[in-house]
């Protein structure tokens, strides 16, 4: 791969097509990835091209562009260029760099999140079944991806009934010496005290996997056989539990929905575009499976294609994820091969991508069109109404526009420890929650219980973070408005540290309880005004509400989850060389990590996964090198 690219110019450069035809005589017929830039360098647009000289050379042309494509090549006044010894390459370049880089004229996809999978481990004589996000470096085997939490639970929920495995940590599992309620209520067969034998529980296991991957055929008949011959023999328990079995694996098989006979393994997606927004649904089909859908709206323009919007959502959303053996789209894309093609480089096996007319998989993509249509349709009059808020926003406490992105701040502690301050955003979208912050209060020069210093820490910490990373506010990362929990006192404190940071043109609004701190009651709180309160019945009052009780929401979680953490925290954290699996076994042999501390070097090496070299630190650690 080389690199071509332009030296920095001033910001009284030209712009527009001269400045890209003055780039085709440095450019070949190499494919490869373009960037085309503004007078302060930021990336208005990143494309891929089989051909870089005939793609710039289209740019250059003054005429046959549509408004947008026109008003970006206006801007540029630059340009970069990678090139790529593929076309296939510069796809996935292109798609990671728009990923990496969100120009402002690409199609960009918001919510890139993970989803999660049902992992049945294999690193124990009695595997467990449990739900699994993120990175698979554990020993198993990974089934999904599931459409969200919920879906995962449900699943989860119905195999545990008919298969009933173990979902318990490895460490509660030898801690055990009775069953536990999972087996009480008959959704595990207790192998932690001996109720099963391996042999008998790697039976379930087996089932269950065939299960999840659609192999089941005959398994219902057979646990009916095996009911059968347990009420013969009048073993009326045994045949009582095999016939709970087979009413949950029904109601796992009726719950499901959707099971295509003619999709085996595939990613249905359905795109609904309307009134320059758009609503991308995906189904997820495994093991002839609906394992759930999810809705995603990516950014758009006014005037881009179907084709345009369906092919950059298939690159941004596949970047990170590993594609199904297909992919039935209810839109053609452009470069539909070379797309196939990328993916199945990417998968390392053969990937699919099928635009169907009729059958079934046409039926499937109706579907998931609908429900774009339908969800998308929600989120238009959602967003209407967050609108018609956020206009009252305005009114209520008298600022000049609509604010498009309001933070919460709060803290949260108990007498001053395990303290961390809270942020929220909300705009015309409702709750952005991939926005929300927290902080851990580092608390220097703070006394316990310090409210007012916290809530300083938190506001210095951020605003100099966005000081640094966009000082020239071009990003939507900077606030429209403020909101503070508390009352004069503290929007005092927040108007200090905003005037020494130099930031003064945010307005900020301080809540406080009231009277009698009764909800509805709130008053407001504005530098160098009068307090004042809004009517019980108006909805902005109710609005305030909801976001203060989030930013409370999600401090009060935070504060839990670190005292949790520091309470189960032992000295081995520290140790070096020492993770999770050998404190669970130095915790296993030795009790309690202080009987840790008092062993010595021929006990640690005992420990099994205990090396000498480990048992050395350890040893040090405790005894101060010894």
């Amino acid at each position: 791969m080389s690199i071509q690219t332009d030296e920095k110019r001033d910001k009284n450069v030209p712009r527009g097509h001269k400045v890209i035809d003055g780039y085709l005589r440095m450019l070949d017929g190499s494919p490869g990835v373009y960037r085309m830039l503004d007078p302060e360098h930021n990336v208005l647009y990143v494309g891929k091209a089989k051909n870089l000289k005939n793609r710039v050379s289209n740019y250059a042309r003054t005429h046959g562009h549509s408004a947008r494509i026109a008003r970006m090549i206006s801007e540029t006044s630059q340009m970069m260029f990678l090139t790529t010894r593929t076309e296939t390459e510069a796809l996935l370049l292109e798609q990671n760099l728009i990923k990496q880089l969100k120009p402002r004229y690409n199609v960009l996809l918001r919510d890139d999140k993970s989803f999660p999978n049902i992992l049945v481990t294999k690193d124990h004589d009695f595997p467990q079944i449990v739900k699994h996000r993120g990175a698979k470096k554990r020993k198993g085997a990974y089934y999904g991806p599931f459409a969200s939490a919920s879906n995962v639970n449900s699943t989860l929920n119905q195999l545990q009934r008919v298969f009933l495995l173990r979902n318990c940590s490895n460490s509660d599992y030898e801690g055990r010496t009775r069953p536990c309620l999972q087996h009480q209520i008959k959704r595990c067969m207790a192998p932690c005290v001996g109720k099963i034998s391996k042999e008998d529980y790697a039976q379930l296991v087996a089932d269950a996997e065939r299960f999840l991957q659609g192999k089941d055929a005959g398994l219902q008949a057979r646990l009916a056989k095996e009911m059968g011959e347990a009420s013969e023999a009048m073993e009326f328990e045994k045949a009582a539990a095999l016939r709970d079995r087979i009413r949950a694996m029904t109601n796992v098989q009726t719950a499901q929905g959707i099971n295509p006979k003619t999709v085996s393994e595939g990613d249905i997606i359905g795109l609904h575009m309307e009134g320059g927004q758009a609503c991308v649904q995906v189904f997820f089909i495994r093991a002839n499976q609906n394992w759930g859908n999810q809705d995603f709206y990516p950014r758009i323009g006014a005037d881009v294609s179907e084709a345009e919007v369906m092919g950059a959502f298939i690159g941004q959303f596949y970047d990170q994820k590993e594609p199904p053996r297909q992919l039935i789209l209810s839109h053609d894309v452009e470069d539909k091969e070379l797309l196939a093609q990328a993916l199945s480089e990417k998968a390392g096996r053969k990937v699919e991508v099928l635009v169907p007319q009729r059958g079934e998989k046409s039926e499937l993509v109706s579907g998931a069109v609908r429900n774009a249509r339908e969800s998308l349709g929600r989120k238009m009059s959602e967003s209407a109404a967050q609108t018609k808020l956020l206009k009252g926003v305005a009114e209520a406490f008298g600022l000049s526009s609509m604010p498009t992105r309001i933070e919460a701040y709060d803290n949260s502690h108990i007498q001053g420890a395990h303290a961390v301050g809270a942020m929220i955003v909300a705009g015309p979208e409702g709750f952005m929650k991939s926005q929300y912050r927290k902080f851990d209060i580092k608390g220097d020069g703070i006394t316990a219980g310090d409210d007012f210093g916290m809530m300083k820490e938190v506001m210095t910490r951020r605003f100099k973070r966005l000081l640094k990373d966009d000082p020239e506010r071009k990003g939507d990362t900077w606030p429209s408005l403020l909101l503070i929990d508390g009352g004069a006192g503290q929007v005092s404190a927040v108007q200090e540290i905003m005037t020494e940071l130099g930031v003064t043109d945010i307005p900020m609004v301080g809540v406080a309880k009231g009277v009698d701190r009764d909800h509805g009651k709130e008053e407001f709180y504005r530098t160098g005004k009068r307090p004042f309160a809004l009517q019980r019945n108006d909805p902005v009052l109710y609005f305030i509400q909801r976001i203060r009780d989030e930013v409370h929401r999600f401090a009060i979680g935070t504060h839990r989850a670190k005292r949790s953490k520091a309470i189960s925290a032992t000295p081995l954290d520290d140790v070096p060389g020492v993770g999770a699996m050998r404190k669970r076994a130095l915790l296993a042999h030795f009790g309690s990590a202080k009987a840790v501390g008092l062993a010595n070097l021929s006990d640690l090496k005992a420990v099994d996964g205990i090396s000498e070299t480990v048992a050395q630190t350890l040893y040090d650690f405790f005894h101060e090198g010894g």
